[in-house]
């Protein structure tokens, strides 16, 4: 399967209309808030960091271009050709590479784990974001890329993270400027329920290795300049111990 036009267009249009300018998209926080802080979740349960590293959803890629100063060979991978182009922009010194993926489409996700290998994965925000017929392709793909010796980091804002966007879109003056694109183009987020989420992984084929909660940092404040969080949960994943998981 492959992800609807309808969605994709979304996607696209969003990416199109979306400013260069560092920190103009609503959850493109400077990774010491975002990328940084994942690692150190991430780093005690990499088996080998010196496979190739996917930032899978990458945006316009300031998380990749920071992973590509820890890992050798580092990889954005978006649904959308103009966040792709706008990543490639941004990044004139090509520390990292991107290509444009469906993640739903298991033979482009396979060709991409012929090409790399095993890799580790980097998730955030992406699954909340897909529509739920979506989500265990994604969770699939994420399985394919790891391979045999891999992991995922995957973040995901909680249940509870809506109330937070409802509110702000609700606020009399209206949604803060940079959540008011997210909703003209139709991609208000959905929620993903705590044992849900942890059991799309494990259905995929995948071993749940460690989970929290840390709040998902976003680039907009409250009026009162506190920087706006949204709660959100982690896991690590690893190939099914039991090696059944998709291959």
């Amino acid at each position: 399967m492959s992800v609807t036009s309808r969605y994709r267009d979304a996607w696209e249009g969003f990416w199109r209309d979306a400013p260069d300018a560092p920190g103009a998209v609503i959850w493109d926080a400077e990774p010491a808030l975002t990328a940084e802080r994942h690692l150190t979740l991430l780093g005690p349960h990499l088996s080998d960091p010196r496979l190739p590293f996917v930032d899978l959803g990458c945006g316009n890629g300031t998380q990749t271009r920071f992973l590509a100063q820890r890992f050798g060979r580092v990889l954005g991978v978006d649904l959308s050709e103009a966040a792709v182009g706008l990543a490639r922009r941004q990044d004139p010194s090509r520390q990292a590479e991107f290509a444009q993926l469906d993640a739903t489409d298991p033979a482009a996700v396979r060709a991409l784990r012929e090409r790399l290998g095993d890799a580790n994965v980097y998730v955030r925000g992406l699954i909340h974001q897909s529509e739920p017929a979506d989500r265990h392709p994604v969770a699939e793909a994420v399985a394919t890329l790891v391979g045999e010796r891999g992991r995922g980091l995957v973040v995901e804002p909680t249940e509870s993270a809506k109330d937070v966007l409802k509110e702000l879109a609700q606020a009399p003056s209206g949604p803060p400027p940079k959540l008011r694109p997210v909703f003209e183009h139709g991609l208000a987020p959905a929620q993903v329920a705590g044992a849900a989420f942890e059991e799309l992984f494990r259905s995929a084929g995948l071993t749940v290795l460690a989970s929290g909660e840390m709040p998902l940092s976003l680039t907009e404040f409250t009026p009162e300049g506190d920087r706006i969080e949204l709660p959100a949960r982690w896991l690590v994943v690893g190939p099914d111990e039991r090696g059944t998981g998709p291959r």
